[in-house]
């Protein structure tokens, strides 16, 4: 599997990325040693014993499939689900894999949909998206026509799901690296920033909001969607222990706060876009999943509230330019 390390580090040293290469490579190196042992050893094995289908029928532009219902055998539809459903839990989706449908925790197209209409046309950007997940949206973001996408997480079953899918599809312009923010030096080279459902995770918020300007070139856009609660700029929930059962969940701004945020680490242009409270048709217990899910996260006797008492979860996205 390093080999896919290999072609990144071929194709970047030919584009605008390649001050990266000063870095990357010893980051990837240690991580890869690190990582030669326990389940992500076992994933890998099970993506090794994928059957070798060639990509025909790709579709990254209205969803992420490729293939039909008829493109592979039976009995190779049944290895091939087989072999996914040991890289569970997938938690973004949903993916339709030469008539293997995984269907996953959250339907990620619904997101999608929702900023699709307010971010600048794709074409011939450069973009990367900050805690990526599996990588589906960045598979829409090729889609609608960026010429280089990468994207970054350090959990590495997420990793695994993501070599997943790219044995299938073999799109050799969408990448991901397993590494976290703090592992990118400033490089300013990308047309278009990501950050989806991140924000709450980082002990300092305006440190995060910092990192991501790093990554942009002049006149850049950020894409920032992440949990709100109702308030003033003033407004920010802290919560005490678990939110929804997360643990590491800690600072919710109100829209007006993390307005000034933006502002503050030398955002302009900022937009609220769109605000969205999370269903249960988005959200939800799948076979690929096997855990619990947004109805377990709730009061059950008051869904406009978590499980702990706050307020359910609110999201927004956010445009802003460097």
């Amino acid at each position: 599997m390093t080999e896919l390390f290999n072609k990144f580090y071929g194709q970047i040293a030919q584009n605008r990325l390649a001050p990266w290469l000063e870095l990357l490579p010893a980051q990837l190196n240690a991580w890869y040693k690190d990582s030669l042992h326990g389940e992500f050893k076992d994933w890998v094995k099970n993506i090794n014993l994928l059957p070798e289908i060639e990509a025909t029928g790709v579709d990254i532009s209205t969803q992420v499939s490729v293939g039909s219902g008829t493109s592979m055998p039976l009995g190779l539809q049944k290895k091939t689900k087989h072999h996914l459903m040991q890289l569970k839990p997938w938690r973004k989706g949903p993916y339709q894999l030469n008539g293997v449908f995984v269907d996953t925790e959250w339907r990620s197209d619904f997101k999608w949909e929702r900023l699709a209409p307010y971010i600048s046309d794709l074409k011939d950007r450069y973009v990367l998206d900050v805690g990526c997940g599996s990588g589906y949206h960045l598979w829409r973001m090729k889609g609608a026509g960026a010429k280089f996408v990468v994207g970054i997480d350090p959990t590495q079953l997420f990793l695994a799901q993501f070599w997943a899918v790219q044995h299938f599809i073999q799109n050799p312009d969408v990448n991901l690296l397993p590494l976290g923010i703090d592992d990118l030096p400033e490089l300013k080279a990308f047309d278009t920033v990501f950050s989806m459902g991140v924000l709450y995770h980082r002990k300092s918020p305006m440190d995060f909001l910092q990192q991501l300007k790093r990554q942009l070139a002049p006149g850049g856009e950020l894409i920032l969607e992440t949990l709100i609660i109702e308030g003033d700029e003033n407004t920010v929930l802290v919560p005490q222990g678990r939110y929804a059962k997360m643990r590491n969940v800690w600072f919710i701004p109100s829209a007006k706060a993390l307005e000034k945020w933006l502002e503050k680490v030398g955002f302009n242009n900022i937009r609220l876009v769109n605000i969205d409270q999370t269903s249960l048709d988005e959200q939800r217990k799948t076979e690929w999943i096997d855990t619990e899910s947004l109805e377990d996260f709730l009061d059950p006797n008051d869904p406009s509230k978590t499980i702990e008492g706050y307020p359910a979860p609110l999201r927004a996205i956010f445009v802003a330019n460097t």
